[in-house]
């Protein structure tokens, strides 16, 4: 069997994540002979070194350091646990191993797999699934920015949401990770100047999955898309790495403007359900915006916004809230506090 090319990751030192090790548990330091999860080769030795590329709980600079450690190696752990799971599932659930094979067991690597399941979920009369297959292979396998995004998305949401207790879950099921990849793959079209068939994605996208995103907007990886439905995110939109967004979020314009007009997330933020963000302003890294604000003006790294119009509540120094996932606003969250009840002062706290 020849290999594929895709992306194989390296193994990483443990920062003290329990999931991680999780996955790694049970795996030999070799590689499988053949495949793509496949590709030959040994995993580089170091010293308890294990996948993810971060973990949840890890300090930015090392999650950061992590990620850029990625390199072609041999292995690939998401897609040796993706198998592994969807064997256990056939066994336990025997009316779903055709499903199981056909989407996963028969497929040499994780880019194969995912393209067979996002084109049958994107399918319609007149784009075949078959058609489909060939376009996201090609991409897919010839754009390694995609073959990384895929797999740290994947460890997004297996470490930040609680529903997705397996690696495969996301592939299959989680229609916020579906989403996200069929982005991706129409991002690379746009930029390929195939602007045509990326427009005819999104429409296809914005009907299966209820999430809108332009295939012109720059999102980075290790994103969490929770739940998804209703999500839209605009034309010249930048989200930055490691963010998490909630369901009903809106990353919009402001009506007529022209040029470069959608808002730009930093690294790390937490975008809670049903927020609102509009016009060409910065979300600054490690800043949570609550559920439900409505925020019109730049909002200060690592603060907390809340309220229509939004006003910055509280600081905090502490870790990202995209991977601590907390919404609330405990004081013993922020390590400055600066929170004010009233409604005529808040200490400078309206977001400027």
């Amino acid at each position: 069997m020849t290999s594929c090319g895709c992306l194989v990751l390296e193994k990483v030192e443990d920062h003290g994540g329990e999931a991680a090790a999780a996955a790694a548990r049970g795996r030999d330091k070799a590689a499988p002979a053949d495949g793509c999860g496949s590709c030959t080769g040994k995993w580089r030795s170091r010293s308890e070194a294990i996948f993810p590329i971060y973990v949840m709980g890890s300090r930015r600079a090392s999650t950061v350091a992590a990620a850029r450690s990625i390199v072609d190696s041999a292995g690939d752990p998401i897609w040796e646990a993706v198998k592994s799971e969807a064997k256990s599932e056939a066994e336990k659930e025997p009316i779903l191993s055709s499903f199981l094979y056909a989407s996963v067991l028969s497929h040499d690597c994780l880019e194969q797999a995912l393209s067979f399941v996002l084109a049958n979920r994107l399918e319609d009369p007149t784009l075949l699934a078959t058609q489909l297959i060939d376009i996201f292979n090609d991409v897919m396998m010839n754009n390694k920015d995609i073959c990384r995004s895929i797999r740290l998305d994947a460890q997004a949401f297996k470490d930040r949401d609680p529903a997705c207790a397996q690696y495969s879950w996301a592939l299959l099921y989680l229609k916020g990770y579906q989403s996200l990849e069929s982005y991706r793959i129409a991002h690379v079209l746009w930029n390929q100047g195939r602007k045509v068939l990326a427009l005819a994605l999104q429409s296809r996208i914005s009907e299966v999955f209820a999430v809108d995103i332009h295939p012109a907007a720059k999102i980075g990886e290790g994103i969490l898309l929770d739940h998804g439905t209703g999500l839209v995110i605009g034309e010249t939109a930048v989200v930055g790495n490691w963010v998490s967004l909630m369901q009903g979020v809106t990353l919009g314009g402001t009506g007529k403007e022209h040029g470069d007009r959608h808002p730009k997330i930093g690294q790390g933020a937490l975008v809670g359900a049903g927020a609102t963000i509009l016009g060409n302003i910065n979300v600054g890294e490690g800043a949570m915006i609550a559920a439900g604000s409505l925020v019109l003006k730049d909002v200060p790294p690592h603060s907390m916004a809340v309220g229509n119009p939004a006003k910055v509540v509280g600081y905090t120094e502490k870790e990202d809230p995209s991977l601590t996932m907390k919404h609330d606003a405990r004081r013993d969250y922020f390590e400055h506090v600066a929170i004010r009840f009233s409604d005529d002062t808040a200490n400078g706290s309206a977001v400027k």
